[in-house]
């Protein structure tokens, strides 16, 4: 075989690699294709960053990944939005529209991705330790799913509440209604 040959043949073998690596699922979008299935309302996803606290609370599962934050929170949302059973109810840390550039240089840039990424998308911010400890109690009866990115910014993590995806506020608002009524 000549040189010509080989590099040919080389060339077309990296080709196929690079090809079969472009079409592999990350990390996240595998690991939520097998979980995401047996997650019902009251469950959480969470991303976390790099020092987000191991918990203790039984139902919380964490798994450490390598993506980077903001690719996995694009992969929690592209899973969400292909189930039918369940919807996200997404909360951010209020801190982190307060974390300034000096002292955390890049977060404006996580910012502004992060409001591309959930552009259209309705989120609702509280403070940290209030969402921590809403995912303590849920976590005592329910399954949370912790992904613990690389990333090293402060109250970066973003909260992913499961709702039922066939089953509105509004639907269960006018049930609880027609209850109090006694209607049948």
């Amino acid at each position: 075989m000549g040189f010509t040959q080989f590099f040919f043949l080389g060339c077309i073998a990296c080709a196929a690699l690079a090809s079969e690596k472009a079409k592999s699922p990350s990390q996240v979008a595998a690991l939520l294709k097998t979980e995401l299935p047996q997650l019902g309302h009251r469950n959480w996803i969470v991303v976390a960053d790099s020092a987000y606290p191991l918990q203790t609370s039984a139902g919380i599962k964490t798994v450490v990944v390598t993506e980077s934050q903001v690719a996995c929170v694009k992969d929690v949302l592209a899973a969400l939005a292909l189930t039918k059973h369940v919807r996200p109810h997404i909360y951010l840390d209020k801190e982190l529209a307060f974390v300034p550039e000096n002292l955390a240089p890049g977060i404006s840039e996580y910012r502004s991705s992060l409001t591309r990424i959930l552009a259209g998308r309705p989120t609702e911010t509280l403070l940290h330790e209030d969402i921590i400890k809403r995912l303590d109690e849920a976590g005592k009866t329910f399954t949370i799913l912790l992904i613990k990115t690389p990333h090293i910014q402060p109250y970066t993590t973003v909260f992913f509440q499961l709702e039922c995806g066939y089953w509105s506020d509004s639907a269960e608002k006018q049930l609880r209604e027609t209850m109090a009524k006694g209607q049948h």
